[in-house]
């Protein structure tokens, strides 16, 4: 890479930011300390798109965001100002959108397509399925929301369902032209019934001289609206086409398409033929060619069916031109996972790095109180992991039932051919797929054509022996066909085949089945402490001591000292702030609890029947799970400076809470849901919600609310400084997330892609001051802006010594030794970093701390050990301008008397 990676800034382009805004943010990264900006997708999308991950063109530059023209001098003044360009790249999907060339051209000439094998498409199916009627198609028929339209601005005769436009195929004209009154008829239909797709261009000259003409036209258009009229002929014409249109319930349980998770308008491409990735990735290696591009990131690389080729062939790529551009990748590490270093790239994007941190500050010692008390509220005792799996079973069978269908039938097709398992039936198939997917403890494995790793042989066979272990299916021997399945285990050519179809499409699909089941619906579901719930988290691992962090980061340091260390994203499900706040609750449950239920008690009124559910029980909304998690969400929410007698203040918090109350229960799929929302119940629940933020409605009840909660809003921002600190100076390269310099009290997307006030940052990083100096006025955040400055500072002296330097873990003596987590960096040059972190905050300040500041007192003969080779150093902590002479120890009630945390550096 030619700017070494310091650290790196996600910009959430659209919603109002295009290249020019970037362009104008480009000096304030500058001061900030950042080296790359990193861009979220910011090709052609559907038009529309929010986010750019439904990509319709690999090759051209969203215009709404600026164009090419944009582009080049968003990058020209990047370059100007040194710093780097990292892109969000998505190779698995394209959206299916009238927008995407590609797609238009399989749906026109189907399978003779030149695109044909571009996408991850079933073309032994019948028709290419397009499940997007908002009813059965007979009745979409009779109703008139079928027509077929003169598309003016295309110059093209095209079929439409309420205004969904298709292409269709130039040799079914000929059902139009039937009705069109005009000399030139018969010469079209001999013309376009024997097209083929090479002749697409000429035919649609040809065309464009015809409708030039005003009869023609105008005869074009009486025999569309004929034809229209003509339900038989129109259903005739719909049925000569290569796809067809369905009821988009049908999406779920019949696939055509290999699908992004569930999404029907998000298809899969084919990135392991070689022609498709360079027609993908033509304009990636141009940017490449031409100094633009610093690092790429992978958008769900468990997605394409080859990651470790699909990477390799990448890099290759780069390598022929004689660039060095960092990859990283998004993928998620559960478990003792790790990253394989086989991929030969920089790293992930940091989930499990949010993972290591959350650990530190969650109090593991108190876990039983925390699980009583919400155990008391609920009235049941959850299980977390069969939640899990039984949550897992259910996308799979239903969300995923076509992707079920599709991979039954392959091993099916296989098993048939042997005959120690032709016998085997259907149904045992399909549940053995499903009992392994769910006993899966990983997103996916990595077998295929290159071979099958050791390390996944080993997961498939223990995974094996679990899903034997459920009985879900009686006969073990399928199961054990599954696992041979996987691992490629046979000899004849046609049996390997099918192996290959069937592992690349299981691994394609375990992702989906486990982040649908655990992120979308579990996360939701489970809310005992709901920071845990967090993307790549594991909600039943509460708490990890200074040592096993130590161990995590000693990881990092051998697998990616150069992966990324994100504490926010676009997918987290709640801002790093709003979770470094919520940490605390562990520390007090009772406390929590106690505050809960006299906020269940006052709201008793807006708490409404549902009618009976399961076992006779009263069904009320929202019910005591989601209520739960509701006043964790109200405490994450609400700003430091938050004043409840502000009516006007309490409006945006309302406003957000709504949003996500919906979106919370939906993805929970308990009583509500996206394809079936219960209207009843969501409306009771939005009721009950606004009733909380309402002062006409609930008096001070907010008032008491917040006032009680201050010692645990004091606490977060302590654990905001600590967690901040770290993320600065652990081994990797930290990606600040759009607006977090400041506090991030962001709910789930959509929620946390909101407009970023920019000013009100660069003010703070125009005045003067040390992170020390603004302690005071902690609640406005510009005490973690100005510490991430100072620490961006630091590293951009000594890039290498925080990425790729040593990690010394040090221990912390006396008798606050618990509520301190320390380490130091070193290089080879003789360059040091010590950072001082505290933890369990909310015990160490106490109940009345105004300030996240422990007074000194407080640390009594707390003390940091430094190793013999730096006994003596001379530090300079760069957070307060202070001069630090060291002993053997660093005196905390001495380092942090003006500052909670510290940052030590010597030459």
């Amino acid at each position: 890479m030619s700017r070494p990676l310091i650290a790196t800034y996600r910009l959430q382009f659209r919603e109002g930011t295009g290249f020019s805004e970037a362009k104008d943010l480009v000096p304030y990264l500058k001061e900030l300390g950042a080296s790359h900006l990193y861009a979220s997708p910011v090709f052609s999308a559907s038009p529309g798109s929010t986010h750019g991950y439904d990509v319709v063109d690999y090759n051209r530059f969203e215009a709404d965001l600026g164009g090419d023209a944009g582009f080049t001098a968003m990058s020209d003044a990047l370059m100007a100002a040194d710093l780097g360009l990292i892109l969000d790249f998505v190779p698995n999907h394209m959206g299916v959108s009238q927008e995407n060339a590609w797609w238009e051209d399989v749906l026109r000439w189907g399978r003779e397509s030149r695109y044909a094998q571009t996408f991850d498409i079933s073309w032994d199916e019948e028709k290419i399925l397009i499940p997007t009627l908002g009813s059965p198609y007979g009745e979409a028929l009779r109703s008139g929301a079928l027509e077929v339209v003169y598309d003016e601005k295309r110059g093209e005769v095209r079929f439409t369902a309420n205004g969904y436009g298709l292409p269709v195929d130039p040799r079914t004209l000929s059902h139009v032209f039937s009705f069109v009154d005009h000399p030139e008829r018969d010469s079209l239909v001999r013309r376009f019934s024997a097209a083929v797709p090479a002749d697409g261009e000429e035919l649609g000259e040809r065309f464009a001289e015809h409708v030039a003409d005003p009869a023609f036209l105008a005869a074009l258009k009486s025999g569309i609206e004929a034809l229209n009229a003509d339900r038989d002929a129109l259903h005739a014409f719909h049925e000569a086409q290569a796809w067809r249109l369905a009821w988009w319930r049908l999406a779920r349980e019949k696939l055509s398409y290999r699908r992004f998770f569930e999404i029907a308008d998000l298809i899969g491409v084919r990135q392991e033929m070689r022609r498709v990735f360079r027609d993908s990735h033509r304009t990636i290696y141009q940017l490449a060619r031409e100094r633009r591009l610093d690092g790429i990131r992978i958008d769900h690389v468990d997605g394409v069916a080859d990651p470790k080729g699909y990477l390799a062939e990448l890099a290759s790529g780069f390598e022929a031109l004689r660039r060095d551009v960092a990859i990283h990748v998004e993928k998620i590490l559960t478990g003792p996972e790790r990253l394989r270093r086989s991929w030969n790239i920089a790293g992930t994007t940091g989930y499990e790095f949010i993972t290591a941190v959350a650990g530190l500050y969650v109090d593991g010692s108190k876990e039983e109180a925390m699980t009583r008390a919400y155990a008391d509220f609920v009235g049941t005792e959850e299980d977390l992991r069969a939640m899990i799996a039984d949550q897992k079973r259910a996308i799979f069978t239903h969300n995923l039932a076509g992707e079920l269908q599709v991979l039954t039938e392959t091993a099916m097709q296989v098993a048939a051919n042997d005959l120690e398992t032709r016998d085997f039936g259907r149904d045992d198939m399909s549940r053995s797929i499903v009992e392994v997917a769910t006993a899966l403890p990983v997103y996916r494995t990595y077998c295929g054509v290159a071979g099958v790793p050791y390390k996944d042989v080993e997961v498939i066979d223990e995974t094996v022996e679990r899903a034997k272990g459920t009985r879900k299916v009686e006969a073990d021997e399928p199961i054990a066909f599954v696992g041979k399945l996987l691992k490629l285990a046979f000899e004849d050519g046609r049996d390997v085949t099918g192996a290959l179809n069937f592992t690349r499409r299981f691994q394609q699909t375990t992702g989906a089945v486990m982040a649908k089941a655990v992120e979308d619906t579990v996360f939701y579901r489970y809310n005992r402490l709901i920071a845990l719930n967090e993307v790549g988290g594991e909600p039943d691992h509460y708490g990890t001591s200074p040592a096993r962090f130590h161990e995590e980061m000693g990881i990092r340091l051998d697998d990616q000292p150069d992966g990324l260390m994100a504490s926010s994203t676009h997918d987290t499900k709640r801002g790093e702030d709003a979770r470094a706040r919520l940490y605390t609750l562990s520390e007090a449950p009772e406390r929590w609890a106690e505050l809960v239920r006299e906020m269940a008690d006052a709201m008793k009124p807006w708490r409404k029947a549902m009618g009976e559910a399961a076992m006779g029980e009263t069904h009320v909304s929202p019910d005591p799970a989601t209520e739960w998690g509701f006043y964790q969400s109200l405490l994450g929410v609400l700003p430091a400076d938050f004043d409840p007698a502000d009516a006007k203040a309490r409006e945006e918090p309302e406003k957000r809470l709504l949003a996500f109350a919906e979106k919370a229960v939906r993805e929970a799929k308990r009583f509500t849901s996206w394809t079936a929302p219960n209207e009843a119940y969501e409306s009771a629940l939005k009721g009950f919600v606004s009733a909380v933020l309402r002062e006409g409605e609930t008096g001070d009840l907010l008032e008491r609310f917040w006032r009680q909660a201050q010692p645990f809003v004091v606490a977060g921002a302590l654990n905001t400084l600590s967690q901040t600190l770290i993320k600065l100076t652990a081994p990797g390269v930290p990606d600040i997330y759009q607006g977090t310099e400041f506090y991030d009290l962001s709910l789930v997307d959509p929620d946390n892609r909101r407009k970023v006030d920019f000013a009100a940052r660069k003010r703070a990083m125009e005045e003067g001051g040390t992170p020390a100096d603004v302690l005071p006025q902690w609640r406005d955040g510009r005490v973690k802006a100005k510490l991430t400055a100072a620490a961006l500072k630091a590293r951009i002296k000594a890039p290498t010594l925080f990425t790729k330097g040593r990690y010394i873990p040090l221990e912390v003596t006396g008798e606050k030794a618990e509520h301190v987590v320390a380490f130091a960096r070193t290089d080879e040059e003789g360059r040091v970093a010590v950072t001082i972190a505290p933890r369990m905050a909310l015990q160490l300040l106490g109940e009345s701390a105004e300030q996240p500041l422990p007074e000194a007192k407080t640390w009594g003969d707390t003390a940091v050990r430094l190793p013999s080779h730096l006994a003596g150093a001379r530090f300079e902590c760069i957070l307060t301008g202070e001069p630090v002479a060291a002993g053997a120890s660093l005196k905390l009630s001495e380092v942090l008397a003006r500052l909670p945390v510290a940052l030590l550096l010597a030459d």
